[in-house]
């Protein structure tokens, strides 16, 4: 049995940590009178590789309509050029993508045919952005305005007063590889292209996308180009088209961008539901749309900066998955042929590996018709394209990243009942991707390293073994990998058992044992073993190969599944917490959180992953970690780390800690401010922490959740004060520091007693979340 060791106080440290954890904690008004779209700044985390983009959508949205100036995956803070608007951003990703049909409003003669060649300068003293709006004043003097609907994009240009005010469209230039294109003007109104490319991280197989784009007024000339050959008069080509405008009198040209991946028609499907308003009125229906989503979540409490990093990453977070399917249904599956979707709604791009730990769980609590919606998208990409995704862009695979991110991604949704009527559905999926590997003729690679794990317990590391699929390879991560694979056999096990496939989950829960394969008792980590079973590379764990994005320290706590059998492996409750104590550099943490965040843990730009002994909050390996203290009796210093990290957040543009993901970072700051967070992904259990407002009020839809809503308070939160207690439930006395989501189903109020100092909650060993079997 664990022995609880008592708070040792620091109060010193503690009142030290005052001033610098103010930022994040502070309280002051009420919330805004105003809309909570006024506290979203969509800039932060366009600097420093957070990758965000500023531009125009909507929730959840298939077009992402948002200015390129160079970097590459879209837009930089940095940078004073603009490109293009173009029709596709994720946010927050890694490596280049989308950047489809870059759209530049110009003046004068046409000449050149390359965007980085035409593009325009700008300032961001005239530049604004809000949720589904975007504004700059061009060089060129042309005001450029973007709004957008879920499967358009609506440009609205002020030119000057000329004769030769041109819109240029340019379909062989994007963020990726372009592989062809070609524009067609239909009429004096309106232009359609296709256009096909490929890449990400690495190579991909070839996806299409196909437009149409309708402006207000007729043209009153036009052309093409071919390569650097422009061509007046011509109607067809395979590089691009402009289209003139004589603004002399009326200087605004309004267009509307209608994207599809299925075919033409079904961008024209598209242009007809969407289109065919006014640009003041789609930006208000975006608004509201927002406004909408924004109010799920209400807060008290916390100063405006607070607020605004708060809102602008529930923001990020409503971003993706994107809608996949046409205005009539049809989308194109991972077969490559056109379905129909028939009573739900076709979702697409899965980054699957960051988004497991943290967004998918913060959809299922806020938005669960939409991530049963995308739960379903997922069981249909399994069952049309013959395997369950990895990393999936568009209508492809691209094989990003490692392990087995699908399985707790869906496990979660079993278990936030968003799975209703297709759970034998996905668990032949989840079953098949966890006992097998893809044949050849598939392009996902599963659990590529499967036969070798489940034959001798661990998922080998070999170096430079020549890869049969393209993207990432389990075999250069055999470490890591390990360590995923047995997370998710955890995760099925438990969504076995209670569908009554015993043997099954008996099976699935000895493999998450497997973890105990990859530890290496000599140094006390977790390391790699080579195909003939012996530990690879270094022995310094901070230097250790096999670990993807990451360090043996930092894929250490790795197991949530089972943190009292590492916490053993270790050598108990003490050795762990003082493990973890130097793995976040408390003792400094205590004296400065903010400085040791930024100096200690952050020790490099967003790609410096390896060759550390720290916590790196940058990444996805390490943001369940600062919750292993809820498992080895120290709560507290939870919290202490939590609310340290939680500065690397800020109203700039800088003010994201790495890439963002697709909203996995946004999601761990939501979810983190409001003090509860998924410290089992793929399983329904809640970790908790002090909130950094005095009250959140999350107003949930009944369907999914019965209870309708839950407040949560921690009435005086603060630097100072960010202590619990004590903690009540719905008004009885709650001493555990997890929630299951089935205790959370029905809870109303969950009320928290905040002090200056550690307290005895928490400390238990019952209160720990327990380990899976």
């Amino acid at each position: 049995m664990r022995r609880t060791r008592r708070p040792r106080l620091c109060l010193a440290g503690v009142l030290a940590a005052s001033a610098l954890l103010a930022a994040p904690t502070a309280r002051s008004a009420e919330p805004t009178d105003g809309h909570l779209t006024d506290l979203v700044n969509p800039f932060i985390g366009t600097r420093n590789e957070g990758n965000t983009f500023p531009g125009a959508a909507v929730p959840f949205g298939m077009v992402q309509l948002s200015p390129d100036t160079g970097h590459r995956t879209g837009y930089d803070y940095a940078d004073s050029r603009i490109r293009g608007f173009s029709l596709v951003h994720l946010s927050g990703v890694g490596c280049r993508i989308g950047g489809d049909l870059p759209v530049l409003p110009t003046t004068g003669e046409v000449t050149q045919t390359d965007n980085a060649r035409y593009a325009s300068g700008f300032r961001h003293e005239d530049e604004a952005a809000s949720p589904g709006y975007y504004r700059v004043g061009l060089s060129s003097g042309i005001d450029a305005e973007l709004t957008a609907t879920a499967r358009t994009g609506v440009q609205r240009y002020t030119f000057p007063a000329t004769d030769k005010a041109n819109v240029l469209l340019n379909a062989a230039q994007s963020l990726h590889k372009a592989v062809g294109s070609r524009v067609e003007i239909l009429d004096d109104r309106t232009v359609r292209t296709e256009i096909t490319g490929r890449g990400f991280c690495r190579d991909t197989l070839p996806y299409t996308v196909y437009t149409v784009t309708r402006f207000d007024r007729p043209f009153t000339a036009y052309g093409t180009w071919d390569g650097k050959t422009v061509s007046p008069g011509s109607r067809t080509g395979p590089g691009g088209a402009y289209v003139r405008f004589d603004t002399t009198q009326n200087r605004t040209v309004t267009a509307t961008t209608a994207l599809s991946y299925v075919d033409a028609k079904g961008a024209g499907t598209n242009l007809r539901a969407e289109g065919g308003r006014s640009f003041d009125a789609v930006r208000e229906a975006a608004r509201r749309a927002w406004e909408e989503r924004l109010g799920a979540v209400r807060v008290q409490g916390g100063g405006d900066t607070l607020r605004r990093t708060f809102y602008s990453s529930l923001y990020r977070s409503f971003l993706a998955p994107d809608v996949g399917s046409d205005a009539d249904g049809r989308y194109t599956g991972w077969d490559r042929r056109v379905h129909r979707a028939e009573g739900f709604t076709y979702y697409q791009n899965w980054s699957l590996w960051d988004t497991y730990r943290t967004q998918c769980q913060l959809l299922a609590l806020l938005a669960p018709r939409e991530a049963r919606n995308m739960a379903i998208s997922v069981v249909r990409v399994g069952e049309e394209g013959g395997w369950l995704p990895k990393w999936g862009y568009g209508t492809v695979e691209t094989n990003i990243m490692t392990g087995d991110p699908v399985t707790p991604f869906l496990t979660t949704a079993y278990h936030s009942g968003l799975l209703d009527g297709y759970e034998e559905r996905a668990y032949r999926l989840l079953r098949q991707n966890a006992d097998g590997v893809p044949p050849a003729d598939v392009p996902t690679a599963g659990r590529e390293a499967n036969a070798e794990y489940i034959a001798r317990g661990w998922a080998p590391y070999v170096k430079g073994r020549p890869q049969t699929k393209l993207g990432d390879s389990d075999y250069h991560q055999g470490g890591s990998v390990t360590l995923e694979y047995a997370l998710s056999d955890a995760m099925l096990a438990q969504m076995a058992r209670s569908l009554g496939h015993t043997a099954d989950a008996d099976r699935y829960a000895a493999r998450a044992r497997n973890y105990r394969n990859v530890f290496d008792p000599s140094t006390g980590f977790f390391r790699a073993r080579d195909a003939a079973g012996a530990f690879a590379g270094p022995a310094d764990p901070a230097h250790s190969v096999g670990f993807h994005e990451g360090t043996a320290w930092q894929y250490q706590w790795l197991v949530p599944q089972d943190l009292p059998g590492l916490v053993g492996l270790i050598g108990g409750d003490r050795a762990a917490n003082d493990r973890l104590d130097k793995f976040f550099a408390y003792d400094r943490l205590l004296a400065d959180p903010a400085t040791t965040a930024r100096e200690v843990w952050v020790h490099g730009n967003a790609y410096a992953y390896y060759d550390a002994a720290t916590y790196n909050p940058q990444n996805e390996p390490d943001l369940i970690a600062p919750y292993t203290y809820l498992s080895t009796g120290q709560p507290w210093k939870t919290t202490d780390v939590v609310h340290a990290a939680l500065t690397l957040f800020t109203d700039t543009p800088t003010g994201m800690t790495g890439n963002d993901d697709l909203g996995t970072m946004s999601a761990w700051n939501v979810l983190s401010s409001i003090g509860l967070f998924p410290v089992q992904p793929g399983y329904g259990t809640w970790g908790l922490t002090t909130p950094v407002f005095d009250r959140v009020d999350l107003t949930l839809d009944r369907a999914h959740w019965p209870g309708g809503g839950l407040t949560v308070t921690a009435n005086g939160t603060s630097a100072a004060d960010r202590y619990v207690q004590s903690a009540r439930a719905d008004g009885v006395p709650y001493d555990r520091t997890y929630l299951t989501t089935r205790a959370l189903r029905s809870l109303r109020s969950l009320d928290f007693t905040v002090g200056p100092r550690p307290s005895e909650w928490g400390t238990s060993p019952r209160a720990a979340p327990p380990a899976l079997k």
